[in-house]
């Protein structure tokens, strides 16, 4: 069975960094396109990020772009965020989730809060 298990969450001041991580498993992950979305207080949900399989193509977000890097280890099956220079508006629920535009399978997602 497809499982995403997100990790790295946490508190972070305004200008600190987090790292997030999502270890996939039960499907051929380095065929995959793979993306991080978040649900902010009082916002829907916004894709943050994604990754083509081979790691040469990347998507951010308006309100990421310069700050976050997205990147993958396909012997690891696992692909990361690092989130840096985070605003307080970067709180949200992140999600994982396999494909680029479309995502048919996603993790339960791991809480960021960024504040002092």
């Amino acid at each position: 069975q497809v499982q995403l298990v997100e990790s790295g969450g946490g508190l972070a001041q305004p200008g600190g960094s987090l790292r997030l991580s999502c270890a996939a498993s039960g499907f051929t992950f380095r065929v995959y396109a793979m993306s991080w979305l978040r649900r902010a207080p009082g916002k829907g949900i916004e894709w943050v990020s994604a990754i083509d399989p081979d790691g040469t193509d990347t998507y951010y977000a308006d309100s990421v772009k310069g700050r976050f890097t997205i990147s993958r280890d396909n012997a690891k099956n696992t692909v990361y965020l690092q989130m840096n220079r985070l605003k307080p508006e970067d709180t949200a629920l992140y999600f994982c989730a396999r494909g680029w535009n479309t995502h048919d399978y996603w993790g339960q997602g791991t809480q960021a809060t960024v504040s002092s």
